[in-house]
């Protein structure tokens, strides 16, 4: 059952009461890394592997994203900056426990010359919530590696 969660501001980021953070380097220059990130949403379960479906929304202002295992999540994309920053808060979802929720994604030129991509999940929720996300955090940095792998290996095809 999906539910409405508290809306957020882009320093939710900074300040929600559990933040998990995660960094990796991806080849690819920070405009192709943007573009994958925010423009072309529909690939993503191409390279991320928790996803199974992005379609954008409300005219690009958002995105409806599926998770493998049933999760879903409507989104409003709060930040869309160019090679530096894409971020989007969940509105509803029917992951349980989750009062407020942003996703916070950073790009950087890395030391390789490539992109430092830093992804920062922050979320509210009840006590029984924050303890499993800090349980579930190698899981979720498992998936995150992943994803910088996967989206790496698909940039550096395109180059070829």
């Amino acid at each position: 059952m999906a539910r409405r969660l508290r809306p957020v501001e882009l320093d939710f980021a900074d300040t929600a009461p559990l933040r998990l953070s995660f960094t990796g380097d991806v080849g690819a220059t920070r405009e192709s890394v943007y573009r994958a990130l925010a423009e072309e949403v529909a690939d993503w379960p191409r390279w991320f592997s928790a996803v199974t479906e992005v379609t954008p929304a409300d005219e690009g202002r958002g995105r409806f994203v599926r998770l493998r295992g049933g999760g879903f999540f409507r989104e409003t994309i709060m930040a869309a900056q160019p090679v530096e920053r894409y971020a989007y808060r969940v509105d509803e979802t029917n992951a349980p426990g989750v009062r407020a929720m942003l996703e916070d994604w950073t790009l950087a030129v890395s030391p390789s010359g490539g992109t430092r991509l830093r992804w920062t999940m922050a979320v509210d929720g009840g006590p029984a919530l924050r303890a499993a996300l800090r349980l579930a955090r190698p899981g979720v940095a498992r998936s995150f590696r992943g994803a910088v792998r996967g989206l790496d290996a698909r940039l550096r095809a395109r180059v070829r």
